[in-house]
């Protein structure tokens, strides 16, 4: 299912590491997971967290999660770096959860290629890494990797959006990107363009690169809005950016055309449920992954398996799915959204 209401999350399929006795809130707030919480306490567990610096909504909701996640479990100690967008510094600071002697590491790189000598590092001390999102060049610096679906949350935006219009004779769409040169945007640019290719009466005559910031969102879409006086449907790849083209889109009093997002905001949702603005929808790019790696972590760090499969051992890598959440399904991911 492409875009269906309950796709399950990784978190859904992994907060059950051993049994499922116990049905327990998880990720932020009164957030529920489908699946139940294995929190009997068990073999205590150190784990060393390190992330990028929180300058972004969906980053600071991928440090609360794990905080949350954390607290849930009497047998975890939570070992969490300040984070920072400078490879040198987070190589520096996992280097110190290294020399703690944590049992396990969960990482999100801010550059995957630039930390992955770190992550050997720390396979190589007997630490099991769990990489989070953003991967590390070589699979022998982690255990496990879990995150979003780039590609996917294209596809699914395409294809969403495929089906708004396929009734349209010479329908235009424009794309509001993220930053280029990384390898998730362009990921997210070619499930978009594979999935149109389905829907012949649909033509992408517009794009532009942004920064995942709101200025630049805002700056962004002004000119794609100049350049292109009429399209049927926008996509834009990250929410945050997505508050400063709602702005430039209200600035030239522009309407007459479905709007698509990216990632899940809590803003974004509270607007396509309040079905009075070109927003329409968002593909999600769930941030509880950063949960289901602290579950993950915990079963390492005990020798754990994930329940429901027939394996020992935790798989070696996690997809999340990309859902779209329309005004049809939006209470059912409201708790998800983030600030």
């Amino acid at each position: 299912m492409l875009f269906g209401a309950a796709a399950v999350s990784a978190g859904a399929f992994l907060t059950a590491c051993t049994s499922n006795e116990n049905n327990a809130s998880a990720g932020t707030g009164k957030q529920q997971q489908a699946g139940g919480v294995d929190d009997k306490p068990g073999k205590k567990v150190t784990i060393g967290f390190a992330g990028p610096q929180a300058d972004h909504g969906w980053l600071n909701a991928i440090n609360q999660n794990a905080k949350e996640r954390a607290k849930q479990y009497e047998d975890v100690t939570l070992e969490i770096t300040e984070g920072s967008n400078d490879t040198a510094q987070q190589i520096g600071q996992i280097e110190t959860l290294i020399n703690k002697k944590v049992d396990v590491l969960v990482i999100l790189p801010a550059d995957g290629k630039a930390l992955t000598q770190v992550g050997l590092k720390a396979m190589r001390a007997g630490i099991p890494v769990v990489n989070l999102d953003r991967v590390f060049a070589s699979q022998q610096a982690y255990r496990c990797w879990v995150g979003g679906d780039n590609y996917g949350m294209g596809l699914n935006a395409g294809h969403y959006i495929g089906e708004q219009l396929k009734g349209k004779k010479n329908a235009k769409v424009v794309e509001l990107a993220g930053i280029d040169n990384l390898e998730l945007t362009r990921q997210r640019t070619k499930g978009f363009d594979d999935a149109l290719k389905n829907y012949p009466n649909i033509e992408k005559v517009g794009r532009q690169a942004a920064e995942f910031t709101v200025e630049s969102g805002q700056s962004k879409m002004a000119g794609l809005l100049q350049a292109h006086p009429d399209f049927d449907a926008l996509w834009n790849h990250d929410d945050d950016q997505g508050v400063g083209a709602e702005r430039a889109i209200e600035q030239a009093g522009r309407d007459g055309f479905l709007m698509v997002g990216g990632a899940g905001s809590r803003k974004v949702m509270d607007t396509i449920k309040a079905d009075n603005s070109v927003l329409k929808a968002t593909v999600l790019y769930p941030p509880t992954m950063s949960a289901s790696a602290i579950d993950l972590a915990r079963a390492l760090g005990q020798g754990k398996g994930v329940s429901g499969m027939a394996e020992l051992e935790i798989p070696a890598s996690i997809t999340l799915y990309s859902a779209v959440v329309t005004k049809d399904n939006v209470d059912d991911y409201l708790p998800t959204g983030f600030n």
